[in-house]
């Protein structure tokens, strides 16, 4: 229900915009927008966190085993490096795949100034960490116990991820599902969501250099 809201927030967004090729129609005051991210990003995790302490589910199970060494922290780097990578390629593949996207831009909602960027990198961490969390962890895990299936957990976590981030038009959800598949399987490997979150913190500070 949370997650529903949010996208139809987006999507009103979209359908709201005025005429034009923007979703606003000129870069305005950002930093109140980024500062309701960061309120709804860690309020989510806030929620599952939450549940998971209540059924006595440990945070760490869900996040994964410390790194405890250079060596393992190196490997797990080393590994979000290489994957990030490939998430670049599949971007490029899928973006070509599906079309030219007919959605309002979102590119007056950037940042321009130093501050709006500093605040845009605590957005970008936030969603790294809070996004792998949400996504990943608790609703991958819990689609997994549900359905009794690791890829038909994947797949559904990958789709409500895509649809969650309905402001930015119906190609780009198609985009977004599948770069959630490849985080799916990541983490689903690792048995670990640091080197997704590292990934996916740093393609969202990426984008906007």
């Amino acid at each position: 229900m949370i997650l529903a809201a949010v996208t139809g927030y987006g999507m009103h967004l979209q359908s709201a915009a005025r005429p034009g090729g923007s979703i606003a129609p000129a870069h305005t005051a950002v930093l109140p927008l980024y500062v309701g991210i960061l309120i709804a990003e860690w309020g989510l995790s806030y929620y599952c966190w939450a549940g998971l302490r209540r059924h006595g589910v440990k945070l760490a199970e869900v996040m994964g085993p410390a790194w405890g060494h250079w060596q393992r922290a190196a490997k797990e780097v080393l590994i979000a490096a290489a994957f990030w990578v490939v998430w670049e390629g599949v971007a490029w593949l899928a973006n070509r795949a599906v079309g030219a996207n007919r959605a309002k831009s979102i590119s007056a909602l950037l940042p321009q100034s130093a501050l709006e960027y500093g605040l845009w990198i605590a957005v970008a961490v936030s969603a790294g960490i809070c996004e792998e969390f949400v996504f990943r962890g608790y609703l991958q895990r819990q689609l997994w116990a549900v359905s009794g299936s690791a890829a038909a957990a994947i797949a559904g976590q990958a789709l409500v991820f895509g649809v969650a981030h309905g402001y930015q038009g119906i190609q780009k959800m198609i985009v977004i599902s599948i770069l959630g598949l490849l985080y799916g399987l990541l983490a689903q490997w690792r048995r670990n969501l640091r080197p997704g979150i590292l990934a996916h913190a740093w393609s969202d500070i990426f984008s906007v250099l």
